[in-house]
């Protein structure tokens, strides 16, 4: 498929889920548009699929939404209220995240050794446009950047950040959803407090080397003889 009718498609969708994940928790335009330091007019130009967001604006959205950010990549949505952290400076979050997102994209490409003539012609995205992505002067929209780490083989998943406070629910999210894929029996048994020393006996032994784990192994044959 053409890149530029790819990204076409994938902002409409985009733009769907957006809309879908903020009725789901009944907050309006304006208030989605405060969160990232906009007018609602343009989450609406998201929502209909004008405008696309890029991933620090979809990071906080998500986080104001209460739905991981992997909904946006799945049909799932999450209705729980959640409002953000009044100490998060937007703008300032803003900046830092597109240029931490373009410094990491920069250190890829160069080990890739693509040049910015050979992402045109896959991407469609234009030397100059991919140069102030680099260097962080403007925002990257997901469709765009998820072209860039298709052809970087690049999982976009790196670029999340674990540090911040958006970050850092982004992955709790992550462990409870990985939590529920376990099978029901193994999520019974993790779920009763008796079964803790078990568990954490089983931590302690995984951080073991082989020849630690043999010298156990071997002590306890010596108990059972």
């Amino acid at each position: 498929m053409d890149p530029k009718l790819a990204a076409t498609l994938r902002t409409k969708k985009l733009g769907v889920l957006i809309r879908d994940a903020r009725l789901s928790v009944g907050k309006s335009l304006k208030e989605c548009g405060e969160v990232i330091g906009a007018s609602g007019s343009k989450i609406s130009s998201f929502e209909n699929g004008r405008k696309s967001p890029s991933l620090s604006e979809l990071e906080l959205l998500s986080h104001f939404l209460n739905v991981p950010i992997t909904r946006f990549w799945k049909d799932e949505i999450k209705s729980t209220e959640l409002t953000i952290d009044e100490d998060i400076h937007i703008e300032y979050a803003l900046i830092l995240r597109d240029r931490t997102i373009g410094k990491i994209l920069e250190e890829t490409r160069v080990e890739a050794k693509l040049t910015y003539k050979k992402i045109k012609e896959k991407t469609g995205i234009s030397s100059s446009r991919m140069r102030k992505y680099e260097r962080g002067e403007s925002p990257i929209p997901l469709p765009e950047l998820e072209l860039i780490c298709n052809l970087y083989n690049l999982n976009i998943q790196r670029l999340f950040d674990p540090e911040t406070l958006v970050g850092q629910w982004i992955i709790a999210q992550n462990s409870v959803e990985d939590f529920l894929k376990l099978p029901d029996e193994v999520r019974a048994f993790v779920s009763k407090p008796v079964n803790r020393p078990y568990l954490e006996l089983a931590q302690r032994l995984s951080s073991l080397s082989t020849e630690e784990l043999r010298s156990v192994a071997e002590g306890l044959l010596e108990i059972t003889i």
